[in-house]
């Protein structure tokens, strides 16, 4: 099969989607909408980029995009920006797929890869993946984002969500319920020879966060949590990946004077993440917006106790006091009594291990996901050809 993926090429959800793809033998083009270069068997690379990544790779670190309001800043900018590049970059894309003749294209992610394909459709039939905050956050933040969102469902044959709130959602904004959608986890699903529970179940009170620096993860008041928790459990340490570097973090532990117990990594490998999740007990994910978080699900899998924001897309997955703690993740205290509450009670975690154990097999398996996306496909194109 010859498919076009529109996404960005240094996302590790993405290429471990596309991966399957390319491991099975077809024919794969990717046009990327970051400057990257994936390591995947592709038919071809272009770069075509999309948002603010002309400003990011002219930035010479990272860690100034990084520092105090920026974020928030840059993402608002990028709200406003982005809409205005998708006509220019449409026909950019469109040239490509001409040029390509796939049979499929998918775009993971509205914007500003779902954007441009929808702008620059062509005939060929078109798959759209919704991550996490394309509706909650995005889509709402002004009209421009808005009537993008709203014409790109409309004009996509098939919808990709990784939470069954997003195709709700979707629907609501347009897109068409008698079309084909599909309800998986973002990467395709939770690879289990790399993300699997650890022989020794007496951990240490660990703590990961592994949702590195966002506008939407409320990491200021996880860390003004931590305070709180060390009160009661002075031996707690807690691990952040994905922030080593970030000054408003490091800012945050200096004025906390909890830099003994906290350890700032950057973005780690699948495999060096996965075994940070067996040594740790509790995962934290502390968002006001978010999908299925590929972080989170892994985290379970590998045995740690989920401690997250009371969002609808989580509860999807987690019944707050049966297989994790829902929290509001605005709130310092409630963070810390979730995390107290958890590393006080062994058998609560043992018996929450034991129902994320199924769930997880039943609906996060990536080899069982991925045969859901190869017969999803293969509806998209039998309709529309």
């Amino acid at each position: 099969m010859r498919i076009l993926f529109i996404a960005d090429g240094r996302s590790p959800t993405a290429i471990n989607w596309i991966r399957h793809f390319t491991e099975r033998g077809d024919e794969v083009t990717l046009i990327s909408s970051s400057y990257a270069q994936p390591d995947l068997a592709l038919k071809a690379l272009h770069i075509v980029p999309l948002g603010l990544s002309n400003a990011e790779r002219a930035t010479s670190s990272n860690s100034v995009l990084r520092t105090p309001g920026l974020v928030d800043l840059r993402t608002k900018v990028k709200q406003w920006l982005g809409p205005l590049m998708v006509k220019r970059k449409s026909a950019q894309v469109r040239r490509i797929i001409e040029e390509v003749k796939p049979e499929l294209v998918h775009a993971m992610r509205i914007p500003f890869e779902g954007m441009v394909a929808a702008e620059g459709y062509s005939g060929i039939p078109l798959v759209i993946s919704v991550w996490g905050n394309d509706f909650t956050l995005h889509a709402a933040s002004n009209q421009y984002m808005r009537y993008y969102t709203e014409w790109a469902l409309r004009v996509a044959h098939g919808l990709h969500a990784d939470c069954e709130r997003d195709i709700t959602l979707a629907k609501q904004l347009g897109f068409d319920p008698r079309k084909p959608s599909l309800v998986i986890p973002g990467s395709g699903g939770i690879r289990p020879e790399i993300f699997f529970p650890g022989e020794n179940t007496e951990k240490n009170p660990v703590v990961i966060n592994p949702r590195g620096f966002r506008a939407y993860v409320q990491n200021e008041t996880f860390f003004k949590a931590i305070p709180l928790i060390l009160r009661q459990i002075p031996r707690a340490k807690f691990i952040c990946t994905g922030m080593m570097g970030v000054k408003q973090v490091e800012s945050w532990i200096r004025s906390l004077g909890i830099g003994d117990s906290v350890t700032l990594m950057e973005n780690q490998s699948q495999k060096d993440l996965a075994n940070l999740y067996r040594s740790s007990m509790i995962v934290v994910s502390p968002t006001t917006h978010d999908g299925t978080p590929n972080s989170l699900i892994e985290a379970m899998a590998c045995g740690c106790y989920p401690v997250a924001g009371d969002i609808e897309s989580i509860r999807e997955w987690i019944k707050d006091g049966q297989n994790g703690t829902l929290v509001n993740p605005l709130d310092p205290q409630a963070i810390a009594d979730g995390i107290i509450q958890a590393i006080q009670n062994r058998e609560g975690r043992q018996k929450a291990f034991a129902v994320n154990r199924t769930i997880l097999a039943e609906r996060a398996y990536y080899e069982n996901g991925m045969r859901k996306v190869e017969a999803f496909y293969a509806e998209i194109t039998r309709n529309t050809t």
